[in-house]
């Protein structure tokens, strides 16, 4: 039998002791912010970076993209083509000459490929003639390509009057601007409030929590906001109101955890949509409720991603399209849970990727889908 040297042994020895203790000092300095398991799980895998049919991404955001070169655009019309899209939609088209300079650049060499969605501003809501020169300026940014009016979450939240009041989602002086939007026969895609967590306790019990704890400004104190719930309710009192405007409301009304609660107002407002950006890790940790309420639903909910990265959308697909189980969604923060595919039918993928679209928002080419 070969001997080992004694000073070899030691050598060894001292080689994994201070393994372990490199080992040791790195999970004493770990976070949870750092804590990344590696799933040991084997199962079937089936990543996706195409879709598999043509969709519109409803959700957006270039900016108010005057600047864009036409390289830039170019190069987003390669990638679109890559992921199997057939129009984006720009939602930060803002108004007047930026509206007018978003639309002449990104819409001029690709038409139908880039939509442009015009913005309302709402500094000084309560001036004199606020309400009139408002609703002048939509018309004229529709006259000017605009297909639909994006509203941000800062209506309901942040938006005050100029007499320093907070302006509702549901204020009377905002009225005809959605009325407005229903006689021209363009979509509101309206986002309210944010995830219901931020207005609970940042304590061990909140799934934001890692969210919360990197992203601190995110947190709505009770005492000084209004209520998560209130903010929605003036959201849903101005589609019962404006039967003739169609709204879409953002990430699934923050309300994706609770399909039963998104259904029930999907069946009270006919004239409401939703889209599924940035909360398709609801769907993910429920397959098959997420299959069932999509299937009933196909009709009524567009898909969406919101933040542009194209490295992001084979998440979308694959949840959509696969029965794959427990894979990673790809920004730990917003949910620390795997996720699993709903392998969705034909008829509700074509629906959600790009027939709903193709309904409610004006003068999209349907032969960049159905060809």
């Amino acid at each position: 039998m070969m001997k080992i040297a004694p000073a070899l042994c030691l050598l060894f020895l001292l080689a994994a002791c201070s393994a372990q203790d490199e080992s040791a000092a790195q999970s004493e300095g770990m976070t949870v912010e750092d804590f990344e398991p590696r799933s040991t799980l084997v199962v079937e895998e089936h990543p996706i970076t195409r879709a598999k049919f043509p969709f519109v991404d409803v959700h957006s955001h270039w900016f108010r993209a005057p600047e864009m070169t036409q390289g830039a655009v170019d190069t987003l019309i390669m990638e679109m083509d890559g992921m199997n899209m057939g129009a984006l939609v720009n939602l930060s088209g803002g108004w007047g000459e930026n509206l007018a300079g978003a639309v002449s650049n990104m819409e001029k060499k690709y038409p139908n490929r880039i939509v442009t969605f015009a913005n309302v501003d709402f500094d000084s809501v309560g001036a004199p003639n606020w309400t009139e020169n408002a609703v002048a300026q939509l018309r004229a940014d529709v006259a000017s390509g605009a297909r639909g009016l994006k509203v941000y979450k800062n209506l309901g939240m942040d938006v005050m009057d100029v007499d320093g009041n907070r302006v509702a989602v549901n204020d009377t002086r905002l009225d005809p601007i959605w009325a407005l939007c229903g006689e021209l026969g363009i979509p509101v895609l309206i986002h309210s409030a944010d995830p219901a967590n931020f207005w609970q306790p940042k304590d061990k019990f909140n799934e934001k929590w890692l969210e919360l704890e990197l992203n601190p400004r995110r947190l709505r104190a009770p005492e000084t906001n209004p209520s998560f719930q209130s903010i929605m309710d003036e959201q849903y009192s101005i589609i019962e109101k404006h039967t003739q405007t169609t709204f879409i409301s953002a990430h699934m009304s923050w309300i994706g955890n609770d399909l039963g609660k998104m259904g029930g107002l999907l069946d009270k407002y006919p004239n409401m949509y939703s889209e599924i950006a940035a909360v398709i890790y609801e769907f993910g940790r429920q397959p098959i409720a997420g299959r069932a309420f999509l299937t009933k639903y196909k009709d009524r909910i567009l898909f969406g991603k919101d933040t542009y990265r194209v490295s992001e959308f084979d998440t979308y697909f694959r949840t959509l399209e696969t029965a794959d189980e427990y894979f990673p969604y790809y920004r730990k923060y917003h949910a620390q849970w795997r996720m699993y595919g709903m392998n969705l039918p034909d008829d509700v993928l074509k629906a959600v990727y790009y027939e709903n679209a193709l309904r409610i928002i004006p003068g999209l080419d349907a032969s960049v889908f159905t060809n």
